[in-house]
């Protein structure tokens, strides 16, 4: 017994060391729930709730089950070729190429794809996987563009693109922790398949390591990824047609995009506000769940909503994974923010955005939308409701209130929108009236 005793401290620590371990694998197993295959996204509501086939456009039809995504990646490669190794580590070269994904295991064709993308089911959804990916440039930090033939045409190929879209629009996706190259482009290449395949989709493969007990890597890397980030906007403003320059940011991916987009609101010397705004042509940015601290998401806003058409946070509080997150970082995070962690002063400006200035709180609310599991992380995809307002966003540049919302306010003023209870019918009606 005494011996059990002087060892007790001993043990009891090491159960605590083990408790510690058993939390972080489960906090960590939650931020990487994204590890398994990717199947295809359940149908966004617009899809499904109207007699309009999204993918009417010529451009769409008759396509192939193979998806065609252009790429952004600030990875280093093992080997430098035509279809390179990216590596997790991070290079100051910005690449360029597309790449081509899968959906299916070459079984389904073109008429059994769409009939599945304009299905309410989600039984059956087929795998996604990247077949190959070409890089087509690679701009060192002194590259210089104009000279570049390969460059031009690069970018002479998104103009193509923007040219027989429907939406004159460039929208960039910035994936979250825990993503591999292949995951980072099936959720991309699924949202540009969701658009009816008429939006211009590029995907930023920033480079996590694609583990889930990296995290912490991840997030230096992320807070490293950002001047690639700046550089990628600034080369697409610079040498594309894209009317406006969208944004979707999951996860991890805000700390990039929030603090990239922060860096790009400097105007150079002599530049007047209007210029800046006119040079970025900053559209819609869409954060979802945010994986950022929220003072310094709020920091970062001030600086650029200004330079925008509209900036949404898209929300769920019970978000088990950004719970875990805001213990490692020991902040709480913009996608489950605590105002405790705010100035009364980024207070009292979250409060005036959120009603002047075009900053949209969207409460994703798992009590109001069927389907969404109460500590769901991954909502912008894998729930109809929520990826529908998402779709809706980014193809129609409308407000909350235009895409169906439903308006309310918090005790200290700060305006949010939710789903409400007849969605689907206020999606229908939109849709038909369109």
């Amino acid at each position: 017994m005494n011996a059990f005793n002087a060892r007790a401290p001993a043990l009891s620590a090491c159960m605590s060391r083990i408790a510690r371990t058993a939390m972080l694998s489960a906090g960590l197993a939650l931020l990487a729930a994204c590890s398994s295959p990717v199947q295809l996204m359940p149908t966004p509501l617009k899809f499904t709730k109207a007699d309009v086939d999204p993918f009417e456009h010529k451009e769409a039809k008759g396509d192939s089950t193979s998806i065609p995504l252009l790429y952004a990646t600030n990875r280093a490669v093992f080997l430098e070729s035509r279809q390179p190794f990216y590596s997790i580590f991070r290079s100051d070269t910005l690449r360029f190429g597309v790449a081509q994904v899968q959906v299916g295991d070459g079984t389904l064709d073109w008429e059994q794809l769409r009939q599945l993308s304009t299905s309410a089911s989600e039984r059956g959804r087929p795998v996604l996987s990247l077949e190959r990916m070409d890089e087509l440039v690679a701009l060192t930090p002194q590259s210089e563009v104009a000279s570049s033939p390969e460059a031009q045409a690069y970018f002479a190929a998104i103009n193509n693109a923007l040219a027989l879209s429907r939406h004159r629009d460039l929208i960039i996706y910035v994936h979250g922790f825990n993503n591999a190259v292949w995951r980072g482009t099936a959720q991309a290449a699924q949202f540009h398949h969701f658009t009816g395949r008429q939006a211009v989709v590029l995907a930023f493969l920033w480079p996590s390591a694609g583990s889930l007990l990296a995290y912490a890597t991840d997030v230096r890397t992320a807070r490293a990824s950002v001047p690639a980030f700046a550089r990628l906007i600034e080369l697409l403003s610079q040498n594309t047609n894209a009317e406006h320059i969208n944004v979707l940011a999951f996860s991890a991916g805000a700390r990039i995009a929030s603090e990239g987009l922060a860096s790009l609101a400097q105007p150079k010397e002599g530049e007047t506000r209007e210029a800046l705004r006119a040079r970025l042509r900053l559209g819609q940015i869409y954060f979802a769940a945010p994986d950022e601290d929220t003072y310094r998401f709020v920091t970062d806003l001030r600086q650029y909503i200004d330079l925008t058409q509209r900036v949404s946070l898209g929300a769920n509080l019970g978000d088990r994974a950004l719970r875990f997150a805001a213990r490692h970082q020991r902040a709480s995070r913009a996608g489950r923010p605590n105002a405790d962690d705010l100035t009364e002063e980024q207070v009292a400006f979250v409060n005036a955005a959120s009603q002047r200035l075009n900053f949209d709180m969207i409460r994703v609310d798992p009590n109001m939308i069927p389907g969404l599991g109460r500590r769901a992380h991954s909502f912008w995809y894998s729930n109809s409701w929520v990826s529908s307002d998402v779709l809706m966003q980014f193809l129609w540049h409308k407000s909350p209130a235009e895409r169906g919302l439903q308006e309310g306010f918090t005790p200290a003023g700060m305006r949010f929108w939710s789903f409400p209870a007849d969605y689907e019918q206020r999606v229908r009606e939109l849709m038909l009236a369109r």
